[in-house]
């Protein structure tokens, strides 16, 4: 392959006595996991929703504004809001009711623009300043049910992954239920570090027998 010389000068055919020059690739400390952050949720329905409910209030209220202007009366669920505002006390039942319900909604959309959403997407952990990667849940669940069930004694597993806890639940049919357990806190906690989180879950393993029929 023709290569461009640093100084600018025209392509020519690479010296092979010398080994090609590669740039470093840019990294992260292998200790800074902790700084992959959560992936934020974008919230288009809850913003779409919003954005709706805005723009037909804004255009009603504009046009009933407009009109007004024109020499037409107002409309009447505007002077009808407007008399009940007139009379009505704060200590009223359908006053307090509207300003609780507009209470919660504004604690509704504080929330979504405070918190990142994405519960079930785990930030992985970032070893090059250019990649960014997450592992969903369920994925990061089946994997270490995979390596569980490998486990000698163990008849079936069920793993939920939360984002501090794997709490895995699993049945021996045979061998010391001390010794399965052992066995499998041992391989899923080599599983929990091969996932390459930023910040590994917690391990919870139980081991039952299972129920005997009849």
């Amino acid at each position: 392959m023709p290569t461009v010389d640093r100084a600018g000068g025209a392509p020519g055919p690479p010296d092979p006595g010398v080994p090609p020059s590669h740039e470093p690739v840019p990294t992260l400390d292998r200790g800074g996991g902790g700084r992959a952050r959560r992936f934020w949720s974008a919230r288009r329905v809850p913003a779409a929703l919003l954005a709706l409910v805005l723009l037909g209030a804004a255009g009603l209220l504009l046009y009933d504004i407009a009109a007004v202007r024109a020499g037409h009366p107002a409309m009447q669920w505007r002077r009808s809001l407007a008399d009940g505002l007139a009379e009505r006390q704060l200590d009223d039942v359908a006053v307090l009711v509207g300003a609780g319900v507009a209470a919660a909604i504004g604690l509704w959309l504080l929330l979504l623009a405070l918190t990142p959403g994405l519960r079930d997407l785990l930030p992985m952990r970032r070893d090059r300043t250019e990649v960014r990667a997450g592992l969903d849940r369920t994925a990061a669940a089946l994997v270490l049910r995979d390596r569980a069930v490998e486990v000698p004694g163990v008849q079936s597993v069920r793993v939920r992954m939360g984002r501090r806890k794997a709490k895995v639940r699993a049945l021996s049919h045979f061998r010391g239920i001390d010794d399965v357990r052992t066995d499998l806190e041992t391989v899923l906690a080599r599983a929990v570090g091969e996932l390459g989180l930023a910040k590994p879950p917690g391990l919870s393993v139980r081991v039952d027998r299972p129920a005997r029929k009849g």
